[in-house]
């Protein structure tokens, strides 16, 4: 008793909460089966790091020195971007960019959807970040974790861990935070425009070339890109060229489970209490708010844009579902449209945006290395 006793003692507000935000995240990932296989680890991780003296993420060297297991983790498996690279591989083998090949010009909502990032790092700037962690925090916008965290490490950005967290955070959200932009700057009548979908027989050998050519056209466009698009086109070419299936499949699951899951308890090592409990966490929660918000904004103004200078109407909400929360934002906008009209079927249009957004959240996230790393 004695020792609970001095334990408790050592407490402070700040880890308590901490555990508070750990508890959210685990409710929101189970009650509400929002991103359950990201924000339980974080959630947990979370607590597990701000307990006092926890032996439990520690590890005895020599028997003298003490070195936090989570802390190894994160230099072997975030400081070089081992994980993020590995997860894109298993993103890239579940992606499938039919409709994408069936309707190139969905590619453009991806573009246009990534203006949250560019307005945020404007608004970070002048609020007073320096230029890489404002750059880091921009890229929440991206929608996209891995994106998110490789970007903001390779940048030596003070606030990894609020970083991935709002960006996970927020991924989890987009069922929430999207209907609700959407809803604000378009009106029914547009939100009911009927989208007809033609399916097309893309080629073995499109599907093959498309992730080769992708990667060496993203390389000339933003050279610091070509790790990230490149691991996300392999793991596609892995599932497109026929002959690997197993490791698709290996890709898919175990690989991309296994990640996650170290992923997501390894960010943890960066939400200690002391350094996470900051007056700077909040602005940066709010700012990756703001780029989610103005990524929906780009994508359907975009699209209600070009719908000016068109005889075929396209549903703005389309535009939204070009951010990098794949298949989230695409399911999203499928059932606004079902709620609008159960005859209007969007899905197909709205994954063609999503999978683009995956391709044009990666380049973005190289232009931002290439113009301040």
């Amino acid at each position: 008793m004695e020792i609970l006793y001095e334990n408790i003692l050592q407490v402070t507000w700040q880890q308590v909460v901490m555990w508070l935000i750990g508890g959210v995240l685990i409710f929101l990932a189970i009650k509400k089966d929002m991103e359950p296989a990201l924000l339980l680890p974080i959630g947990f991780g979370a607590i597990l790091v701000n307990l006092p003296f926890s032996g439990a993420v520690t590890q005895w060297i020599d028997g003298r020195e003490e070195v936090g297991v989570l802390s190894l983790l994160f230099d072997s498996g975030i400081s070089n971007e081992l994980f993020p690279l590995l997860l894109f591989i298993g993103i890239g083998a579940m992606i499938d960019f039919g409709p994408l090949l069936s309707n190139p010009k969905m590619m453009l909502f991806g573009a246009a959807a990534q203006f949250g990032i560019f307005f945020t790092l404007s608004m970070a700037s002048l609020i007073g970040f320096d230029l890489k962690d404002a750059a880091s925090i921009a890229i929440i916008g991206a929608a996209d974790g891995p994106t998110s965290i490789f970007v903001s490490n390779y940048l030596g950005s003070k606030y990894v861990g609020q970083i991935a967290m709002a960006a996970y955070s927020y991924m989890a959200l987009v069922p929430i935070i999207q209907p609700a932009c959407i809803k604000l700057i378009t009106t029914k009548k547009e939100r009911r425009i009927k989208m007809h979908y033609q399916q097309r027989d893309i080629s073995k050998t499109t599907r093959i070339l498309f992730p080769i050519l992708v990667t060496m056209i993203a390389g000339l466009i933003a050279p610091r890109s070509v790790a990230l698009i490149g691991f996300l086109m392999f793991g596609n070419l892995i599932r497109e060229c026929g002959v690997l299936d197993s490791l698709s499949e290996t890709a898919q699951k175990q690989l991309a489970n296994l990640i996650t899951l170290l992923l997501g308890i390894t960010i943890a090592a960066k939400m200690q209490a002391e350094d996470f409990i900051t007056k700077e966490t909040l602005v940066i929660l709010g700012l990756g708010l703001i780029a989610f918000i103005f990524d929906t904004f780009g994508g359907v103004l975009f699209a209600k844009v070009m719908n000016l200078f068109t005889k075929n109407k396209v549903n703005p909400m389309i535009g939204a579902a070009g951010i990098s929360a794949f298949p989230m934002s695409a399911r999203v906008v499928h059932k606004m449209g079902l709620k609008e009209d159960p005859q209007n079927f969007l899905l197909m249009h709205a994954a063609g945006a999503n999978v683009s957004g995956q391709i044009a959240s990666v380049i973005a996230g190289g232009l931002l290395l290439s113009l301040i790393g």
